[in-house]
């Protein structure tokens, strides 16, 4: 049953993520494209897990713990940057 589940919430997960990244471009303003950028990650490690959880192997679960990392760092560093217009203090 696995086998037929997963190649189908792939391509759901491809759907989502090309959705994501129109929002990205299209975006009207700041915070949109903002929201669009951490929904992208978020979808990314979603099909790094299925696809690892496809496969049976681990070595995609560290890149998408890698991946939750930096695009956390990556959302707070530009929504500081926004609000103070400085990232370092």
């Amino acid at each position: 049953m696995l086998d037929y589940v997963i190649p189908v919430c792939l391509v759901f997960m491809g759907m989502a993520l090309s959705l994501t990244v129109a929002r990205l471009i299209k975006g009207p303003d700041m915070p949109d494209r903002i929201l669009a950028l951490d929904t992208l990650y978020i979808n990314a490690i979603a099909l790094l897990v299925l696809f690892g959880i496809w496969l049976s192997s681990d070595l995609y679960f560290e890149a998408a713990l890698l991946i939750a990392v930096m695009g956390f760092i990556g959302t707070v560093a530009v929504t500081k940057y926004l609000l103070r217009g400085d990232i370092i203090e």
